[in-house]
């Protein structure tokens, strides 16, 4: 989502350490860009907040530094200091969701993506949210999401997935072209 197809093998091939490469798609998405464009009047502050040619810290936090202290709430910070690398990151001292969300720390749980990522954390949804701008707030208080913002996503539930009750947990995988009936 973030990578151009065109340079995407490239940084498939790319060590983490030079993500800093491409840090001009993390501060500049495609995606962020075209969304206003595809769905004229659904997203008018991410348009506007485009229009400024800032670029997005948010998303650079989010995948190629880590989140600094007190960003998302107090205590929570996953920053692994200036070498841009997109890797996951976690921090041990959040304790696991008594409540999980599938959509992380972007549906109010700091236990998720992007910090680490859990077998059901919905990352694609996670993401598009924060490209389509729910996590700008977080580095510009003046911005505020579109509410189009929250029903951005992969369309999968994950409900049709199996896990199984020891380790791997993953259920057998289907290629793309089949689907389960339930």
């Amino acid at each position: 989502m973030i990578i151009p197809l065109g340079n995407k093998d490239r940084w498939n091939r790319s060590a983490p350490a030079g993500d800093s490469g491409f840090a001009a798609n993390y501060e500049n998405p495609e995606l962020s860009n075209l969304l206003p464009i595809l769905y004229p009047g659904a997203f008018p502050n991410l348009a506007a907040y485009n229009a400024t040619k800032k670029p997005r810290a948010d998303i650079v936090a989010i995948l190629l530094t880590g989140i600094p202290t007190g960003v998302v709430s107090p205590g929570f910070q996953n920053y692994t200091g200036t070498v841009q690398a997109d890797q996951l990151r976690l921090n041990v001292a959040i304790p696991p969701a008594s409540k999980p969300s599938p959509l992380g720390v972007v549906g109010g749980d700091v236990a998720g993506f992007p910090n680490g990522r859990r077998v059901f954390d919905d990352v694609v949804s996670i993401e598009l949210r924060a490209l389509a701008g729910a996590t700008l707030p977080l580095v510009d208080k003046s911005f505020k999401a579109d509410g189009a913002v929250g029903v951005v996503s992969d369309g999968l539930d994950g409900s049709d997935e199996a896990y199984l009750s020891v380790f791997p947990y993953l259920g057998v995988p289907t290629s793309g072209y089949e689907v389960r009936v339930a």
